[in-house]
């Protein structure tokens, strides 16, 4: 499959750095290779299906780096497109890294396969050993409730949770910041079934009448585009209280609304 892909793909994978003990795998599981095939199938989307246009992707600085984006889209292949801009359009490649539900992990395979390919469940502890190994850790700080956002709330950010700032402060980590546009058009909810959702144990199940269209399960064919925008460094204690941590995410959602309106302004196509 990746020797399809062409002599760039595999020149990338080369030189992705890689932080691996004597059993093959990185200290989370991280394993290349379960990588390298499933970055062979994010190529796909990221190139032909969504066909991803990335801006700014010289903004992302080597070393440990937060990648703080909006949340969208109901499915997450707004962290899979950011990951595959990460290795596809960064120089150097990275594998992105990412914080995942503590719930997913109860979903048989889905907890091993995200082991594999460099996912880890989203505590502090894990995000901070990440960083102090230099690797490049995205952070949806909306959390659930921006990946299940209505039609009608689309491109709206909500409430920014502060333990990324705590994290960027304690560990002296620069923040880019990401605007993703396209997410919000490829499935559209109309609502929540709560009481199914909590019944499953799940953070949101949407309501989507696209499902009953054929082959509505797939994900509209939106066009993505990914913004980076310039690193941004904060200094301060990370201890502070609430009220002092909230005036520097606050720089951080204001820095991501506003490349998100203006990469609406910019489009002229949902599709194109």
């Amino acid at each position: 499959m990746t020797a399809k892909l062409g002599e760039e793909f595999n020149d990338r994978l080369s030189r992705v750095p890689l932080n691996l003990t004597s059993t093959g795998v990185d200290p989370f599981g991280l394993d290349p290779q379960w990588t390298k095939y499933a970055l062979a199938s994010v190529a796909f989307l990221h190139r032909h299906y969504f066909r991803s246009e990335v801006f700014g992707a010289e903004n992302l600085p080597t070393g440990r780096v937060l990648v703080v984006a909006n949340h969208s889209g109901q499915l997450p292949f707004d962290a899979t497109l950011i990951g595959a801009a990460l290795f596809m359009d960064v120089e150097p490649p990275r594998f992105m890294r990412a914080m995942v539900e503590k719930w997913t992990q109860t979903l048989p395979f889905v907890s091993l396969l995200f082991s594999r390919i460099g996912q880890v469940v989203g505590v502090p502890e894990n995000a901070r050993m990440l960083l102090e190994n230099d690797e490049a850790l995205l952070v949806f700080p909306e959390g659930a409730r921006g990946i299940s956002k209505t039609f009608d709330k689309r491109y709206q950010l909500v409430d920014f949770g502060l333990g990324f700032m705590r994290l960027a402060l304690e560990t002296n980590t620069p923040i880019v910041p990401v605007a993703v546009i396209g997410g919000e058009e490829q499935y559209v909810s109309v609502g929540n079934f709560e009481a199914l959702a909590k019944f499953l144990r799940m953070p949101f199940l949407p309501i989507l009448p696209q499902l009953a269209l054929p082959f509505g399960a797939l994900p509209l064919p939106t066009r993505y585009r990914i913004y980076f925008g310039e690193p941004m460094r904060f200094s301060g204690d990370p201890d502070d209280d609430d009220a002092i941590i909230e005036e520097k995410v606050f720089v951080v959602r204001a820095a991501i609304q506003a490349m998100v309106h203006r990469g609406l302004n910019a489009r002229k196509s949902i599709f194109f």
